[in-house]
Order: structure tokens, then sequence, then C-alpha cells
């Protein structure tokens, strides 16, 4: 609403018509820093070459033809990766537009954005989209375990699980609005599916029961607050393939006289499923489960390209949050603020995992 928008947008007017803060930030001073970290290293590295290069045979040609060809990946990091991360340190304790000159503000962004209610919506709107690691999961490993199978053919079927997880997002996207659209074919589906005998006999049992009101009814997909979110979930289950190829590894890394000793003891299908089966993969569940949180938190192309935040901010993910804050009102000190949040939370939830997967992961050590 506009009243719930007015607050933020005023907030921005304010700063913009009060006078900048007094202290402008010199980028001489952190260019001089950052160069000096760069060249620590390369000085470290020369100094063990000196020392060591009797002891292990170094030669200063091997040395240098080494760092020539890493010089690519290094020179691509220190420009594109290692300083922005660094510099955005300082643009969080900014006041910085692009503009105009970044100027200290202290720890304001930081109390700003946990001032902000659609900090703790975007981080809500985020968090639920957590419940697709493990739905993901469950049913990559259910297409794996079908395609664990010595049968004719099993490289197509593996090919073809495999293809929706490496079309691109933007095509994808498209597709999936098509099919969200109110005329498109799953919501035809769903309607055709609801208007079904069984669906109605459902119906009208629960008439019977005394819920004269209930109706199945089509889902409007990302057209409702209610139903957006959860549509995103059900258009990430189509790259379950991407991780059905680490499951096929670890199943097929399982020995199988494990197996065969569990049928000769009259295990079922079901109890060779969990006691062999699930405690073999605990690295592989352990990986897909930090890969699969850390991809999510920062979920941003489904939003931008299909919903935009909406419907009432219900698909306003962090990392959407974050983009908007920084490319389209051009307030970088307070995204970067941001994006060292995320970071702080990703790391949190990281380590917490790592942390427990002590009690529950088996690492075989034949």
């Amino acid at each position: 609403t506009l009243v719930e928008k007015q607050r933020p947008v005023q907030q921005q007017l304010d700063a913009v018509l009060s006078p900048p803060p007094p202290i402008e930030v010199r980028w001489n001073d952190y260019f001089t820093l950052y160069a000096v970290l760069l060249i620590v290293p390369f000085v470290l590295l020369w100094i063990t070459y000196r020392r060591r290069r009797r002891d292990y045979g170094y030669k200063a040609g091997e040395v240098g033809a080494a760092l020539l060809f890493a010089s690519p990946w290094m020179i691509g990091f220190a420009t594109l990766v290692g300083g922005p991360i660094l510099f955005s340190i300082v643009f969080s304790f900014t006041r910085y537009d692009v503009l105009s000159p970044a100027r200290y503000v202290g720890l304001a962004n930081y109390r700003e954005v946990f001032s902000d209610p659609l900090f703790y919506k975007s981080l809500g709107n985020t968090l639920f989209m957590v419940l697709r690691v493990p739905v993901l999961m469950a049913v990559s490993l259910g297409i794996a375990l079908m395609l664990n199978r010595a049968i004719k053919a099993i490289g197509f079927y593996r090919t073809t699980f495999y293809l929706p997880a490496i079309v691109p997002l933007v095509a994808s996207s498209l597709l999936w609005l098509w099919l969200f659209d109110s005329n498109g074919s799953l919501t035809r589906s769903v309607a055709w599916l609801f208007a079904s005998l069984p669906f109605q006999w459902i119906e009208s049992a629960i008439h019977h029961l005394g819920n004269k009101s209930f109706h199945f009814s089509t889902p409007t997909w990302i057209s409702s607050p209610e139903w957006s979110k959860p549509s995103l979930i059900l258009m990430n289950l189509w790259t379950a393939g991407g991780g059905m190829i680490i499951w096929l590894a670890g199943l097929q890394s399982i020995p199988p006289q494990l197996y065969e000793a569990a049928e000769i003891d009259g295990a079922s299908a079901w109890k060779r499923f969990r006691h062999v089966t699930l405690p073999m993969l605990s690295p592989y569940v352990l990986f897909n489960a930090i890969v699969g949180l850390i991809h999510t938190l920062q979920i941003f192309g489904e939003a931008f390209i299909m919903t935009q935040g909406g419907p009432k901010d219900s698909t306003l993910f962090y990392a959407y949050h974050l983009f908007r804050q920084a490319f389209q009102f051009f307030r970088m000190g307070y995204a970067s603020a941001l994006a060292w949040i995320l970071f702080l939370i990703v790391l949190m939830l990281t380590m917490i995992q790592l942390w427990f997967s002590k009690r529950w992961v088996h690492y075989d050590q034949s």
C-alpha cells in the first residue's frame, strides 16, 4: 500500500535533501593497502623459493612458468573477486550513490537494515524457500534410485532427466510463466483434475461432514501471494536432474556386498535403503544440503524474471531486495551492508550444518 511505501521513500528523500556526511572516503589509502595485500603473497613465495630451492630442486624457470600460467586467474581474482569483496566492506560504512563521492556514515547502514520492515520480509520469504532444499533432494534421490540400473539405453534416460538442469534460467522462467498462466496447460490440467469424479466424490464427502463451503479451486500460482512461493518451489523440481548426478555417483560407490549381506539377513528393500543406502550416502546428503541452502539463500533470477518481487512483496527475496537497493535506488552502502549480513547468515548456517554433521555423516575409511 501507499502508506507502507511512504516511510522508506521519505527516508531516502530526507537523505538526499539533508547535508552530506562530513568525511569523504580517501580511496587512495585503500588502494595502497590493497596493493600491499596483493604483494605480500608473492614476497612470501619468493622467500620460500629462496630457502627451499636446493632442498626441493626448484628451478627459477619452472616457478616463473607456473606463475605465468596462473596469472590469468590471479589477475581475475584480484580485480573481479577479491577487490570488490574487500572494498564492499568499506562501502557498507558509507553513503554512496555512484553519482557523488562516498562519505562515511559509521554503522548507520546496519542500523537502518535492522529497522527496515522489508529486510525482515525479504529474509522471511527467503527462509520459506529453504523448504525446497529437502523436497528437491528427495525428488532427485528418487530419480537416481530409478536410474541406478544396468538396463538398455540407461544413458539416454539419464541424459533426459539431466537436460532440464542445464536449460538457461531465462528460458525456463519464460516457459513456466506460460505454464502458470490462467490459460496455461498446467492450470487447465489442474482444473480438469479437480473436475474429475474422484475429486468430486472427495468434495461431496467433505460436504456431508458439514463443511458446505469447501470446493477444490484451481491455484492462481504466481499471481497470488499465498501460491507464489510454492509455485516457484514446484518450478524448481524440474531441475532435480542436476542433483541426480551427484546421487548416482554416491549410489555407485556403495559396495554391493553390503546389500548382499543385508539381503541374506532377511532385510527388506526398505530396510536395505534405510540401514545401508542412507548411511553410505550421508556425505552426499551433507553436500547437497549445504550447496542447496547456499543457493537458496541467494535466490534471485526467478523473482527478477517472473514476479519482480510481487505480488505484495511475497517473492521479494533477500538477494532481489539487495539488487533493488543497489541498482535501482543506487544505495550502494546500504546494499553492501545487506550483502555482508547475508554472508554472515550463510556462514553461520553452514557452520551449524557442519557441526551437526559429526553426529550422522559416515565416511567410509576402507
